[in-house]
Protein backbone atom coordinates (compact mmCIF):
# COMPACT_ATOMS: atom_id res chain seq x y z
CA UNK A 1 0.00 0.00 0.00
CA UNK A 2 1.30 3.43 -0.99
CA UNK A 3 -0.53 5.91 1.21
CA UNK A 4 -0.36 9.64 0.58
CA UNK A 5 -0.72 11.64 3.80
CA UNK A 6 -1.41 15.33 3.65
CA UNK A 7 -2.92 18.23 5.55
CA UNK A 8 -2.40 21.93 6.03
CA UNK A 9 0.20 23.40 8.34
CA UNK A 10 -0.77 22.78 11.97
CA UNK A 11 -3.31 20.08 11.11
CA UNK A 12 -1.53 17.33 13.07
CA UNK A 13 -0.32 15.49 9.98
CA UNK A 14 3.14 14.79 11.41
CA UNK A 15 1.61 13.28 14.55
CA UNK A 16 -0.58 11.01 12.42
CA UNK A 17 2.50 9.99 10.41
CA UNK A 18 4.27 9.05 13.65
CA UNK A 19 1.23 7.04 14.81
CA UNK A 20 1.13 5.16 11.48
CA UNK A 21 4.85 4.48 11.84
CA UNK A 22 4.21 2.97 15.28
CA UNK A 23 1.79 0.56 13.60
CA UNK A 24 4.42 -0.70 11.17
CA UNK A 25 4.27 1.75 8.28
CA UNK A 26 7.43 3.09 6.65
CA UNK A 27 7.09 6.89 6.77
CA UNK A 28 8.75 8.90 4.02
CA UNK A 29 8.77 12.55 5.10
CA UNK A 30 9.13 14.94 2.15
CA UNK A 31 9.81 17.94 4.42
CA UNK A 32 12.60 16.09 6.24
CA UNK A 33 14.17 15.14 2.91
CA UNK A 34 13.95 18.75 1.71
CA UNK A 35 15.64 19.95 4.92
CA UNK A 36 18.42 17.40 4.39
CA UNK A 37 18.88 18.59 0.80
CA UNK A 38 19.20 22.22 1.92
CA UNK A 39 21.45 21.58 4.93
CA UNK A 40 25.22 22.20 4.76
CA UNK A 41 26.65 19.90 2.05
CA UNK A 42 23.07 19.17 0.90
CA UNK A 43 22.67 18.05 -2.70
CA UNK A 44 20.45 21.03 -3.56
CA UNK A 45 22.85 23.69 -2.30
CA UNK A 46 25.10 24.12 -5.38
CA UNK A 47 22.05 24.75 -7.61
CA UNK A 48 20.47 27.09 -5.02
CA UNK A 49 23.68 29.11 -4.84
CA UNK A 50 23.84 29.27 -8.65
CA UNK A 51 20.21 30.40 -9.03
CA UNK A 52 19.75 32.68 -6.00
CA UNK A 53 23.29 33.80 -5.15
CA UNK A 54 25.33 33.74 -1.94
CA UNK A 55 22.90 35.98 -0.01
CA UNK A 56 20.61 32.99 0.46
CA UNK A 57 23.38 30.74 1.84
CA UNK A 58 24.24 30.74 5.56
CA UNK A 59 27.87 30.93 6.75
CA UNK A 60 27.64 27.18 7.44
CA UNK A 61 26.56 26.52 3.86
CA UNK A 62 22.84 25.85 4.43
CA UNK A 63 19.82 27.55 2.93
CA UNK A 64 18.83 30.77 4.70
CA UNK A 65 15.27 29.61 5.28
CA UNK A 66 13.71 32.77 6.64
CA UNK A 67 15.19 34.91 3.88
CA UNK A 68 14.04 32.42 1.24
CA UNK A 69 10.57 32.17 2.81
CA UNK A 70 10.21 35.96 2.70
CA UNK A 71 11.23 36.03 -0.96
CA UNK A 72 9.03 33.08 -1.93
CA UNK A 73 5.88 34.61 -0.46
CA UNK A 74 6.41 37.91 -2.25
CA UNK A 75 7.76 36.52 -5.54
CA UNK A 76 5.88 33.53 -6.96
CA UNK A 77 8.56 32.92 -9.57
CA UNK A 78 11.18 32.52 -6.82
CA UNK A 79 9.13 29.78 -5.22
CA UNK A 80 8.81 28.02 -8.58
CA UNK A 81 12.57 28.26 -9.18
CA UNK A 82 13.29 26.82 -5.73
CA UNK A 83 10.75 24.01 -6.23
CA UNK A 84 12.30 23.20 -9.62
CA UNK A 85 15.58 22.52 -7.81
CA UNK A 86 14.28 20.70 -4.75
CA UNK A 87 11.25 18.70 -5.93
CA UNK A 88 13.07 16.39 -8.41
CA UNK A 89 15.67 15.59 -5.73
CA UNK A 90 12.93 14.89 -3.15
CA UNK A 91 11.19 12.62 -5.67
CA UNK A 92 14.37 10.62 -6.26
CA UNK A 93 14.99 10.15 -2.54
CA UNK A 94 11.38 9.14 -1.84
CA UNK A 95 11.58 6.53 -4.61
CA UNK A 96 14.76 5.12 -3.08
CA UNK A 97 13.20 4.91 0.39
CA UNK A 98 9.96 3.38 -0.94
CA UNK A 99 11.88 0.75 -2.91
CA UNK A 100 13.89 -0.14 0.20
CA UNK A 101 10.69 -0.47 2.25
CA UNK A 102 9.09 -2.69 -0.40
CA UNK A 103 12.18 -4.92 -0.52
CA UNK A 104 11.86 -5.40 3.26
CA UNK A 105 8.23 -6.47 2.84
CA UNK A 106 6.80 -3.39 4.57
CA UNK A 107 2.98 -3.54 4.28
CA UNK A 108 2.47 0.21 3.89
CA UNK A 109 4.65 3.13 2.87
CA UNK A 110 3.29 6.48 4.01
CA UNK A 111 4.33 9.45 1.89
CA UNK A 112 4.04 12.48 4.17
CA UNK A 113 3.60 15.16 1.49
CA UNK A 114 2.42 18.65 2.55
CA UNK A 115 1.78 19.69 -1.09
CA UNK A 116 0.35 16.38 -2.31
CA UNK A 117 -2.88 17.93 -3.61
CA UNK A 118 -1.01 20.78 -5.33
CA UNK A 119 1.34 18.38 -7.11
CA UNK A 120 0.63 17.32 -10.67
CA UNK A 121 2.16 13.88 -10.12
CA UNK A 122 1.82 12.75 -6.52
CA UNK A 123 -1.87 11.83 -6.55
CA UNK A 124 -1.34 9.27 -9.31
CA UNK A 125 1.65 7.74 -7.51
CA UNK A 126 -0.25 6.68 -4.38
CA UNK A 127 -3.03 4.15 -3.85
CA UNK A 128 -4.98 6.18 -1.31
CA UNK A 129 -4.92 9.65 0.20
CA UNK A 130 -5.44 10.30 3.91
CA UNK A 131 -6.15 13.93 4.79
CA UNK A 132 -5.73 15.29 8.31
CA UNK A 133 -8.19 18.17 8.52
CA UNK A 134 -8.92 20.97 10.96
CA UNK A 135 -10.23 24.52 10.92
CA UNK A 136 -7.99 27.37 9.72
CA UNK A 137 -8.26 29.15 13.06
CA UNK A 138 -7.01 26.05 14.85
CA UNK A 139 -4.13 25.76 12.35
CA UNK A 140 -3.08 29.31 13.18
CA UNK A 141 -3.27 28.86 16.96
CA UNK A 142 -1.29 25.58 16.85
CA UNK A 143 1.48 27.00 14.66
CA UNK A 144 1.75 30.19 16.75
CA UNK A 145 2.11 28.04 19.87
CA UNK A 146 4.97 25.97 18.45
CA UNK A 147 6.92 28.50 16.34
CA UNK A 148 8.05 32.10 16.15
CA UNK A 149 5.86 32.79 13.13
CA UNK A 150 3.34 35.62 13.36
CA UNK A 151 -0.33 35.32 12.45
CA UNK A 152 0.15 37.16 9.09
CA UNK A 153 3.08 34.85 8.21
CA UNK A 154 1.01 31.76 9.01
CA UNK A 155 -1.94 33.12 7.05
CA UNK A 156 0.37 33.56 4.04
CA UNK A 157 1.51 29.95 4.35
CA UNK A 158 -2.09 28.73 4.55
CA UNK A 159 -3.03 30.85 1.54
CA UNK A 160 -0.13 29.36 -0.47
CA UNK A 161 -1.32 25.80 0.22
CA UNK A 162 -4.30 24.02 -1.32
CA UNK A 163 -7.67 25.17 -0.05
CA UNK A 164 -9.22 22.96 2.59
CA UNK A 165 -11.97 21.98 0.14
CA UNK A 166 -9.38 20.88 -2.44
CA UNK A 167 -7.68 18.59 0.06
CA UNK A 168 -10.97 17.09 1.21
CA UNK A 169 -11.99 16.57 -2.42
CA UNK A 170 -8.83 14.52 -3.03
CA UNK A 171 -9.23 12.41 0.13
CA UNK A 172 -10.08 8.73 0.34
CA UNK A 173 -10.04 8.96 4.15
CA UNK A 174 -10.23 11.96 6.51
CA UNK A 175 -9.27 12.44 10.14
CA UNK A 176 -10.98 15.55 11.52
CA UNK A 177 -8.43 16.61 14.11
CA UNK A 178 -10.43 19.10 16.17
CA UNK A 179 -10.98 18.61 19.89
CA UNK A 180 -9.13 15.28 19.93
CA UNK A 181 -6.69 14.32 22.64
CA UNK A 182 -3.55 12.49 21.54
CA UNK A 183 -5.16 9.25 22.75
CA UNK A 184 -8.30 9.93 20.73
CA UNK A 185 -6.22 10.76 17.65
CA UNK A 186 -4.31 7.50 18.12
CA UNK A 187 -7.64 5.67 18.29
CA UNK A 188 -8.72 7.25 14.98
CA UNK A 189 -5.49 5.97 13.42
CA UNK A 190 -5.99 2.53 14.97
CA UNK A 191 -9.47 2.26 13.42
CA UNK A 192 -8.17 3.22 9.97
CA UNK A 193 -5.01 1.09 10.12
CA UNK A 194 -6.49 -2.13 8.61
CA UNK A 195 -7.51 -0.19 5.50
CA UNK A 196 -3.81 0.42 4.89
CA UNK A 197 -2.62 -3.12 5.61
CA UNK A 198 -1.55 -2.26 9.15
CA UNK A 199 -2.43 -3.83 12.48
CA UNK A 200 -5.25 -2.39 14.58
CA UNK A 201 -4.08 -4.33 17.64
Amino acid sequence: MRLGLTGGIGSGKSTVAQLLGERGAEVVDADAIARELTAPQGLAMPAIRAVFGPDFISPAGALEREKMRALAYTDGSARKRLEAIIHPLVALKTQELAAAAASRGCPCTVFDIPLLVESATWRQNVDRVLVVDCTPELQISRVMARSRLTRPEIEKIIASQAHREQRLGAADCVIFNVGLSLGELADEVRQLAPRFGLSSG
